[in-house]
């Protein structure tokens, strides 16, 4: 088994491939993944993986790591998530089965291309070659049963996506869905009247007119459609009382 790299003894054509191949993926996260850098540890190398929609991991953020050996890259790093998760392909330990890092290694191959393939194992794993043997029967023979197993530990374990998030892991609009807040995504879609329908907007758009009636005590909601009518009526009756006087 091959001992495992620390900066020091890593070589420097992989210490500089490396620097490059995380500051490209820091500057370009790819979607849905974001890694989490330490300058002074290339050799394990710690990513936060966001469960795909329309999965069991949906909503849930798992985190993984990969950890490089001193020969690294002519062998495969070693996979394993930190977080547990209920999927056929990662032992209850946490390590990873994928071809990608055993057999089908190439030492051309870069981290964006292994994290991409770890997350795409969430979305179709590989029940023939389980490590988890509990996770491969259920889904070969049940899936819907899988699947429950599967939620249940993302319910439990998975971390949360944050509000707020600028990576390309997570998306703020899914973010927004995942916390419950409407006023940032869902107003706009839910609401069934126009003055509602831009969220905390309506509470700006509604201000201005109380601000120009000189703080009328009725409600600003109210006043402020009228307040554009009443002239445009006036005028109406204006002319119909001249009309009336011509006959």
């Amino acid at each position: 088994m091959a001992s495992m790299a620390t900066n020091e003894n890593l070589p420097p054509t992989v210490i500089r491939q490396l620097t490059k191949e995380l500051k490209n993926l820091d500057d370009s996260p790819p979607e849905g993944i974001k890694v989490i850098v330490n300058d002074d540890d290339f050799a394990t190398i710690f990513a936060d993986i966001e469960g795909p929609a329309g999965t069991p991991y949906e909503n849930g953020i798992f985190r993984m790591k990969l950890i490089l050996s001193r020969d690294f890259p002519q062998s495969p790093p070693k996979g394993f998530f930190t977080t547990k998760i209920f999927h056929p392909n990662i032992a209850t330990s946490g390590e990873i089965c994928v071809n990608t890092l055993k057999k089908d290694w190439n030492p051309s191959l870069g981290l964006r291309h292994v994290l991409l393939v770890v997350r795409c194992l969430l979305i179709e794993p590989f029940p023939e070659s389980a490590l988890n043997e509990q996770a491969g029967k259920l889904l070969l023979e049940n899936y819907e049963e899988y699947a429950r197993h599967a939620r249940l530990y993302t319910s439990i374990h998975a971390l949360r996506p944050k509000s707020k998030s600028k990576s390309g892991a997570i998306s703020e609009s899914t973010a927004a869905l995942n916390k419950g807040q409407p006023h940032t995504v869902l107003a706009p879609i839910s609401t069934s009247t126009g003055t509602k329908a831009f969220g905390p907007n309506s509470q700006d758009r509604n201000a201005a007119p109380s601000a120009v009636s000189g703080g009328a005590s009725a409600a600003p909601r109210k006043d402020g459609p009228l307040a554009v009518k009443v002239p445009v009526d006036k005028k109406k009756m204006d002319a119909r009382k001249k009309s009336l006087k011509r006959l």
